[in-house]
């Protein structure tokens, strides 16, 4: 087991065990913590996930804070739904800390965020006192049947039961499904028919009420669509003359820029690319689309961003899903499907309550991807776990990738959404990503490292340090402090896990701390969870300072962040 402490860290830490007392609030819970049975050598995922029992979530609920009775609908014994009206509740409850776990540039292994957030949550929470919550997102079911596996965390820093995790949870992403594939269909449908019908007759059926004795009359969505064609959103369906009606009704959408595929969960490549409207009933009306994953849709990606049921209405109202021939843009409004969709998600918007190991509190929410949408778990999410834990309370997410994408799109896009902003950053580095940007030979995920992976090379951290560096630097661009979590395996020598964390300090971090929480839980992650308390009360209160506004152009900000040279 490698227990390597520096000198300096080992004098603080008794120090901020005493003042953890008034770091907290009087509002601490009485979070009864569950017991580690640590083993040397660490066992695989499933088997210490299985081996510890889980508190009943009912049981969780009544220790943070949460009626179980009024705010809570179980799905199972270790799971449950949290109601949107906790935040009306604690609408005058202060925020907690909020915390954001980075990284460097990962191997094609990653690098173990997951697992560092759980295991900061742990430390904090089962080992320092505080209230603590951890906010990650949803897997997808393509991942975790695929080489990367699950993403539940790892080792003794682990969100449980890992399985219901893993799979299903309480059907979100089935909801994201169901949504955009309705959305798909719809598309398909209003173009279907504006090929076959008559002006006439398609704006009867669009605007004609279900009821036998109502009369012809437009939904909201359609009274929005009215504004945007310049008419008047108060007119009744008679008003309009005919080329007023053949405007409204004929949305003339492109084929061409459709943007929404329909999705399934699962990785199928043999539906990636696919041919629809082949049937004889379609009329010769096909084309070529596909099939995306699910967490890589639009609507994921605006669930995650919602700040409520209503903004989730409005975001979705105004996506666009293509373009007509005559280049305007065309929404999932002008569809006349936005009510639908969001009765689709009205309870996936609703985060799902989990734990970790320890036994304390883990918020799973959305799971939109990090290379083509954020890579954020849900502003909802953060939000509920901020006003629970209290002012003195800490709240832990994640950021997918590395700071360069992660951090950036975290402090860009969602806490421009939230109104939130970080109070302290934490970067991962193993040895084995610094040895990679070092120049050692490539990690290929199924097969076994390089030999230079596992013997004592400290020329090759030196050299990958500079990636470490350019990461710490796109992290302090937000004028946070940075904590890198220096995350050992067991091949690493003491030696090149003292060099990496001394050079994460000479780069600029604010600390840099050997954190084995993999192998002990949040015992192993107490050091780091000191560190990070201390950052933050060392931070000045400045609030966020994003590195661009909304309106600026791409090419600077992405050259700000590019990445270093390849070393040869």
């Amino acid at each position: 087991m490698i227990q390597i402490h520096s000198q300096r860290t080992m004098m603080f830490r008794q120090s901020w065990l005493t003042a953890a007392g008034r770091f907290r609030a009087l509002s601490t819970w009485h979070l009864k913590r569950l017991p580690l049975q640590v083993q040397v050598p660490t066992p695989c995922d499933g088997v210490i996930a299985s081996a510890q029992t889980p508190k009943r979530i009912e049981t969780l609920a009544a220790e943070i804070g949460i009626d179980a009775a009024d705010e809570l609908k179980t799905y199972g014994p270790f799971k449950a739904k949290v109601s949107l009206d906790v935040l009306k509740r604690l609408h005058h409850q202060p925020n907690g800390k909020y915390v954001v776990v980075g990284g460097m540039t990962p191997t094609p292994l990653g690098e173990g965020k997951t697992t560092c957030v759980m295991g900061l949550v742990q430390a904090l929470g089962a080992h320092l006192n505080t209230n603590a919550f951890a906010c990650v997102r949803q897997p997808s079911q393509g991942p975790i049947f695929g080489l990367k596996g699950g993403a539940a965390g790892g080792g003794y820093a682990q969100t449980i039961p890992m399985d219901e995790f893993n799979m299903h949870l309480t059907g979100d992403i089935h909801a994201v499904s169901a949504a955009t594939n309705l959305l798909a269909a719809a598309i398909d449908a209003r173009m279907f028919h504006e090929r076959n019908l008559t002006d006439a007759t398609l704006y009867q059926r669009l605007v004609s009420s279900k009821a036998p004795s109502s009369s012809a009359q437009f939904t909201p969505a359609m009274r929005r669509r009215l504004a945007k064609l310049g008419l008047s959103p108060t007119s009744t369906p008679d008003d309009l003359t005919p080329t007023e009606r053949r405007r409204f009704a004929r949305l003339a959408l492109d084929p061409a820029t459709i943007t929404v595929k329909r999705v399934v969960d699962t990785n199928d490549r043999f539906l990636r690319h696919v041919t629809v409207g082949q049937g004889a009933a379609e009329k010769g009306q096909n084309r070529a689309t596909g099939f995306d994953i699910t967490v890589a849709s639009e609507l994921m990606a605006i669930l995650a961003l919602a700040n409520d049921l209503p903004d989730l209405k409005y975001r979705i109202g105004r996506m666009v899903v293509g373009f007509s021939h005559a280049d305007d843009p065309v929404t999932v409004d002008d569809i006349g499907v936005t009510g639908a969709l969001t009765a689709l998600l009205r309870d996936a918007i609703e985060p799902t309550l989990m734990q970790t190991l320890e036994g304390t509190p883990v918020f799973v929410h959305a799971g939109p991807f990090a290379n083509i949408a954020h890579g954020n778990s849900s502003i909802l999410a953060d939000r509920l776990a901020l006003k629970l834990v209290g002012s003195s309370g800490v709240v832990v997410t994640e950021a997918g990738f590395g700071a360069d994408m992660g951090i950036e799109k975290f402090c860009n896009i969602k806490c421009r959404a939230s109104g939130l902003a970080p109070d302290c950053i934490v970067l991962v580095a193993t040895i084995r990503a610094l040895k990679l940007h070092g120049g050692a030979a490539s990690v290929v995920a199924g097969k076994q490292l390089p030999l230079e992976y596992t013997t004592e090379r400290l020329d090759l951290i030196e050299m990958g340090s500079l990636n470490l560096a350019k990461q710490i630097a796109n992290a302090q661009a937000f004028h946070v402090p940075v904590v890198v979590a220096v995350s050992p395996f067991s091949h690493d020598s003491a030696a090149e896990l003292e060099l990496a964390r001394t050079l994460a300090i000479a780069a600029g971090a604010s600390d840099a701390v050997i954190a084995p929480y993999y192998a002990q839980g949040g015992a192993g992650a107490v050091d780091l969870a000191i560190a990070v308390q201390r950052a933050m009360q060392r931070r000045p209160d400045s609030g966020d300072r994003p590195t661009r506004s909304q309106e600026r152009c791409m090419e600077r900000p992405l050259s700000n962040l590019k990445t270093l040279p390849t070393l040869t």
